[in-house]
């Protein structure tokens, strides 16, 4: 099998296979090749690829020879529109946000794997690159946060006075809000923390962190770590208890997502005006709508002395270690889909390989994106 690793469009500086990981999988005897330049954004160079057994190629020679095409982000419609049937891509290409785009996928005959719909199991969780990237976003979003704050995180006591520590707000203990509670705790800040999943509580407390707690919310178990719709009843709980929190923070990550749908609005546009100025919000979920009712995506406002910055891409921000990250999950994932002379073997018998697959011989074959399409007239 050949398996090109494309270089990301202007915008992703992450690169789908790292080299360490292309020698893995030229011992499998899969021949990689890799678009020149491919791993320069995330500090990887041609040579390092060329050393662990990978070829260089020009990105036309590898739409028209590869047999599956690695990019992470959404190829442009030029160039996967010139690709043959029958040609694999594999990426992150949230297909509940987009499902007109893998109709089309569907009726060019390609096979499109997206590692983001991947089941979240036990088994699967080496494969996760939700979480592997929710991990760095959650580090990077506190580090922005102290950068961009006016005031110290930690408490200092000096011959000049004493400065009080941060108050640190997170909405969702996730992945990244997990990542973001540690980071914020080692930066000396104190932490609260809000989530609808009452199971949480205990690893937000081992974190150094203080569970904010609502009662009567919606059993999150089955959802994969993230948030849930909520009742009307529960929503104005949550409302309050946000409102008090978000008065008396100095800053807010919020994390919270709904797959499919947009992010839910936790931070209202009047809790943002009763914030103290010199505040700082950075909003995670900002690609799919955000979690305040200011939040522009890949933007930052500045509203009555807050600033609220919205990049769901902070993953990006630490490319080398995402690449190496994305690439072990990638990995992992093809070696259910490898057979030993490194042939293509796809096994839709496996619940991993099927969760990923979107399309499939001239059909949409995942189910959640299945229910998106419009109704046959």
């Amino acid at each position: 099998m050949i398996l090109a690793v494309l270089k990301e469009n202007a915008g992703e500086s992450r690169v789908s296979l790292v080299p360490e990981v292309v020698k893995q999988l030229v011992q499998l005897k899969v021949d990689v090749r890799v678009e020149t330049g491919a791993g320069a954004a995330a500090f990887y160079t041609d040579e390092a690829y060329r050393e662990a057994g990978a070829t260089l190629a020009s990105r036309n020679d590898l739409l028209q020879q590869a047999d599956m095409l690695l990019s992470i982000r959404q190829p442009d419609q030029a160039e996967w529109g010139l690709t043959g049937a029958g040609k694999i891509w594999l990426g992150v290409y949230q297909p509940l946000y987009h499902p007109g785009l893998m109709q089309q996928w569907a009726d060019r005959q390609l096979t499109v794997f997206s590692m983001d719909t991947i089941p979240r199991t036990t088994r699967a969780q080496s494969m996760d690159v939700l979480s592997s990237q929710a991990n760095i976003a959650g580090y990077k979003a506190v580090l922005l946060a102290a950068y961009t704050y006016s005031r110290y995180f930690p408490m200092f006591m000096t011959a000049a006075g004493s400065i009080p520590p941060a108050k640190v707000l997170i909405l969702g203990a996730g992945v990244a809000g997990l990542q973001a509670i540690a980071t914020a705790r080692r930066l000396g800040a104190v932490v609260e923390v809000f989530d609808t999943r009452p199971a949480v509580k205990e690893e937000v407390m081992s974190l150094g962190g203080r569970f904010v707690e609502v009662e009567g919310a919606a059993d999150a178990s089955a959802a994969g770590g993230y948030a849930v719709e909520q009742s009307a009843e529960y929503q104005q709980k949550q409302v309050a208890k946000i409102a008090e929190s978000a008065a008396k923070a100095d800053i807010i990550i919020t994390t919270a997502q709904i797959p499919g749908k947009p992010a839910p609005v936790l931070i209202s546009e009047e809790m943002i005006a009763a914030m103290k100025k010199g505040s700082v919000i950075v909003d995670l979920a900002a690609a799919t709508g955000g979690n305040t009712a200011l939040t522009k995506h890949a933007e930052t406002v500045i509203h009555e002395g807050v600033t609220i910055i919205g990049d769901s891409d902070l993953a990006g921000k630490a490319p080398a270690d995402a690449s190496k990250l994305y690439a072990r999950n990638v990995l992992n994932f093809l070696k259910l889909i490898i057979g030993k002379e490194g042939q293509l073997e796809l096994n839709f018998e496996d619940d991993i390989v099927k969760g990923a697959c979107i399309t499939h011989g001239g059909t949409i074959v995942n189910e959640r994106v299945k229910q998106l399409q419009p109704a046959a007239v």
